[in-house]
């Protein structure tokens, strides 16, 4: 039953990631974000296209929405008798993971989503928020001396990676001990998806290409960094 109960986590998590809020939002003010920019919903291109209020708006809402998977699933299945207690933070761990490939591959839009830092930032704050302590700051540094947003996000996604396996031995992980190891390679996952759906941004910093951050909206279907 706990692999159905990890499935049926996953399914609500998915459920949320699919409510992609740059497309929304976009749409809201009159522009499909998808055709815009590098053509991606996330908050990068959300913030490139539409501005720095809209960017904001949509890195909460993309970060509440691992968060709030992972609280409905507690919810749902804390009242399941056959759910023990200490198997409710494996089902946070799937619920928001689930957010992340939701966000990621959206049916909704055809499976063509966003590259889920957002996402995944929210999934950190459920799973492990001691990784933010280290990989917040790095993102942060990065980005301010080099100004892409990319390089921030890669190299942030490879951080929790390390300390994925790091940080289980040593009981940093929202999960009891012997689940620990089981939410290194979830974070894993999470860390190396983010990576691979960064490729098209790797090559592009390798050939000195890659666009740097900027508050101004840039509406311009020339852009395809992102």
């Amino acid at each position: 039953m706990t692999i159905l109960y990890r499935l049926l986590s996953v399914l609500i998590g998915y459920a949320f990631g699919n409510l992609t809020f740059g497309y929304y939002i976009g749409k809201h003010l009159n522009v499909d974000i998808r055709k815009q920019g590098s053509g991606n919903i996330g908050t990068t291109n959300t913030l490139r296209i539409l501005g720095l209020k809209a960017g904001i708006w949509t890195l909460i809402l993309d970060c509440l929405k691992a968060i709030l998977a992972a609280l409905i699933a507690w919810l749902i299945f804390s009242h399941v008798d056959s759910v023990a207690d200490d198997f409710l933070p494996v089902i946070r761990l799937y619920a928001a993971f689930g957010a992340v490939l939701g966000h990621d591959f959206p049916a909704l839009l055809k499976f063509k989503g966003g590259k889920g830092i957002a996402t995944s930032f929210g999934f950190l704050i459920v799973v492990a928020p001691k990784m933010l302590i280290f990989a917040l700051p790095l993102f942060v540094i990065l980005v301010a001396i080099y100004r892409y947003i990319s390089l921030g996000s890669i190299m942030g996604a490879i951080s929790v990676i390390i300390m994925a396996w790091i940080f289980a031995p040593i009981g940093w992980l929202n999960l009891p001990e012997s689940y620990a190891y089981e939410g290194a390679i979830i974070l894993t996952i999470v860390g190396c998806l983010a990576t691979y759906l960064h490729r098209a941004n790797i090559d592009r910093l390798l050939h000195h290409k890659e666009n740097k951050f900027t508050f101004h909206p840039n509406t311009s279907k020339e852009n395809k960094n992102g």
